[in-house]
């Protein structure tokens, strides 16, 4: 089959996604996409870009949008010729947590609301960002002083779904090798974003650290922005323990960091689905991780006990633990390393492709 995959925020886990998609797919996929910036504009704008650039709709089976695009504007200005559409919500407007000094524009979650009923398949990202999705759309939609389509909600939940996103891994991979000798090293591998959370992650460095419990520290992860003033602060506090500071371009040298990690941690805020730390367990590094967002789901339920916390002292505790005995730990590594092949693309691309063969027949 030939499907149209339209992504208006070409960039991070939306980049990785439509690539691996279209790389591991049996269907030929085409892809048109926008660069990762100006996100409002591009829930704003981006249809009526692709509504007038893609030619000859009806050459496709089918297409992809992502959440980041009204579906609605595209329909309308298809003029009736748009093949059926598949939208996967990799965030959603409704949920997402909002920078401190914002306002929330109740357009964005409008333009959610009626993307996913002009969808004719919406798949999420995991369980918990679908609930969290469906919980929230009925006081959302009440907001509206009249005519409230309640209606919606079932109308979404009646052709919505739970796919997790392929990785960018094989899901066979050489044996792990021992964690390098000396001080562990502590990985941060998540955006440089309010979102994530990065001031508790050094609060809790700055309590271990002042226990005399050694460590080193590698903080990667892309930073489109200025840099936080968590990191740069933290560049001075832990001056000593940095390994590397920023972002490496190059896939293998990241892998390579993960390999040499011992522990990486989340304090996320919003994570609906969590490859930063998928990849790194797969590569080598034990999570520690908040027990809410859709790390309970992703985290196998025997890891549960050992590496979810439920406070920051908790947080504390456990990462002093892992800090201070590895070797109670490291045999972990290998176990929870086999477990996230699961997440890899040639593990769920059947999955995919068959929702891409169910996505043709609608309208035949």
């Amino acid at each position: 089959m030939r499907i149209l995959l339209m992504e208006s925020f070409y960039g991070g886990s939306h980049r990785d996604f439509a690539l691996g998609l279209a790389a591991h797919t049996r269907h030929d996929i085409h892809v048109v996409t926008l660069p990762a910036r100006f996100w409002k504009w591009r829930m704003r704008g981006a249809a009526l870009h692709f509504a007038r650039t893609i030619d000859n709709l009806s050459s496709f089976h089918g297409l992809i949008a992502t959440d980041l695009m009204s579906l609605s504007d595209f329909t309308a200005m298809c003029g009736g010729r748009r093949p059926p559409a598949l939208v996967y919500f990799h965030e959603n407007q409704l949920t997402y947590p909002l920078a401190p000094g914002e306002r929330m524009d109740l357009q964005f979650g409008f333009t959610d609301i009626t993307t996913a009923l002009c969808a004719d398949r919406i798949l999420f990202n995991s369980r918990f960002h679908l609930d969290q999705f469906l919980s929230t759309l009925p006081g959302f939609i009440n907001r509206m002083p009249e005519f409230k389509p309640l209606w919606a909600v079932e109308t979404i939940r009646n052709k919505a779904g739970v796919l997790y996103p392929g990785c960018r891994f094989d899901a066979d991979l050489p044996a792990l090798s021992p964690p390098p000798a000396g001080p562990p090293l502590v990985v941060w591998n998540h955006r440089w974003e309010f979102d994530k959370n990065p001031e508790e992650f050094f609060d809790a460095l700055d309590r271990v650290d002042r226990m005399g419990v050694d460590f080193r520290l590698a903080l990667l992860g892309e930073n489109n922005q200025v840099v936080p003033k968590a990191f740069l602060k933290a560049k001075s506090r832990f001056r000593e323990k940095i390994v590397r500071y920023g972002y490496t371009k190059s896939r293998d040298d990241y892998v390579d960091w993960l390999r040499k990690g011992f522990v990486a941690v989340s304090t996320a805020n919003q994570e609906n689905f969590g490859i930063a730390m998928v990849e790194a367990m797969r590569h080598g590094c034990l999570p520690l991780l908040p027990n809410r967002l859709s790390y309970p789901e992703i985290l196998p339920k025997e890891f549960h006990a050992d590496f979810l916390y439920r406070s920051q002292d908790d947080l504390v505790q456990k990462l002093a633990m892992m800090l201070l005995h590895p070797d109670r730990f490291v045999a972990q590594r290998s176990v929870l390393s086999d477990m996230m092949a699961r997440y890899a693309w040639a593990s769920v691309i059947d999955r995919y492709d068959r929702e891409l063969e169910l996505l043709s027949m609608i309208g035949n």
